[in-house]
């Protein structure tokens, strides 16, 4: 069957969708209206209507990797779990497990109302700098209530390993560099901007404390989406990245991602005036947290570097002609302004 909108093959068995969604009681009545949708990853994304209703269906790429079903899983429970909070996300809807029915693991869960302003902000958001201001607000107040979530009080204990989560960070973030080094032809460290000096600061500055909650893992702007028809955040989506660890960790991904006078933010979102500041953007969360943030320029010299290093990965499969080398020169450039950010934090710390 073929997209209703694009022509597109539908990449899903819908029979065995319908016989799955009579089996467990989900409306009734054949699938209408279906559309491929974009997703900020391979991950299939199917929108239809059935008896009145609209359903999303989320499921990993036809070519299966390694942990695709393990992690959409855990995508479903943590969303799941979210249900009765004030945390924006997706409205979940139902999973299965049974990789039999469709080929993989998958679950449905409600269309979001919003936009993704990665993909170009709407007239009335491009046009309104009080509007632009709002989001960046919204934005932070939704993570600040994701970090006040109970976890284990919403289902979530044994979602990840809290215990040493911290201590873990620098170090597994070295290796991840220093495994480049199977690429003969990378460039190495020589052109990255003092390495060892970030990962021994990350070590020597390990923040004493932290009570743990659910982190999204990847809550920059380009996972987010919000209201037509005002400045709300309406939703953290792709949460494949979700555990249990540190909640200052997605603030401090803001931190490396956020535009500041030296770099543009990440996606190139205009018109970018308007927005808060970073500064601004910690002190709402700040208002709004009970967390301590003494130790803030922690996670953001952390994201700075956790970022980089998964950047660089795509800069050394390039060297060994393994990947494009426009792509990898341009995230190993980015790799670098990431380093230079971290060092700078570092300074003001």
């Amino acid at each position: 069957m073929k997209d209703q909108t694009s022509g597109e093959s539908i990449p899903v068995n819908l029979q065995a969708l319908t016989a799955w969604m009579d089996d467990i009681g989900l409306e009734s009545g054949p699938l209408s209206n279906l559309q491929l949708l974009a997703g900020g990853t391979q991950n299939i994304l199917l929108h239809f209507d059935r008896g009145g209703r609209e359903f999303v269906l989320r499921r990993p790429p036809l070519h299966l990797r390694k942990n695709s079903n393990d992690t959409m899983k855990r995508e479903a429970r943590v969303l799941e779990a979210l249900s009765a909070s004030g945390v924006p996300h997706p409205k979940f809807i139902a999973s299965c497990a049974d990789e039999a029915v469709l080929g993989a693991c998958f679950y449905l869960m409600a269309p979001v109302d919003g936009f993704n302003p990665a993909n170009g902000l709407p007239q009335l958001h491009s046009r309104d700098p009080a509007i632009r201001e709002r989001m960046g607000y919204s934005y932070i107040e939704g993570m600040a209530a994701l970090g006040a979530v109970d976890y284990k009080a919403v289902g979530l204990e044994g979602f990840g390993k809290p215990d040493g989560f911290l201590e873990r960070q620098s170090g597994r973030w070295m290796a991840q560099l220093e495994s480049y080094a199977a690429f003969d032809a990378w460039t190495g460290f020589k052109e990255l901007p003092d390495v060892e000096r970030i990962a021994s600061w990350l070590e020597d500055n390990l923040p004493k404390d932290y009570a743990p909650g659910i982190i999204h893992g990847d809550c920059h702007l380009a996972n987010t989406m919000f209201a037509h028809d005002g400045a709300e955040l309406a939703a953290f989506v792709d949460w494949e990245l979700a555990t249990i660890g540190d909640p200052l960790i997605d603030l401090g991904w803001v931190m490396a991602t956020w535009a500041d006078e030296h770099t543009a933010v990440v996606g190139d979102i205009e018109p970018w005036d308007g927005f808060a500041s970073l500064d601004q953007l910690i002190a709402h969360y700040d208002q709004h947290s009970a967390r301590n943030l003494d130790a803030i320029a922690w996670y953001g010299v952390l994201a700075c570097f956790k970022l980089g290093a998964i950047l660089e990965g795509t800069h050394a499969r390039a060297s060994a002609g393994k990947a494009p080398k426009e792509t990898g020169d341009h995230l190993h450039a980015m790799t670098i302004s990431l380093f230079k950010r971290a060092h700078r934090l570092i300074a003001k710390n």
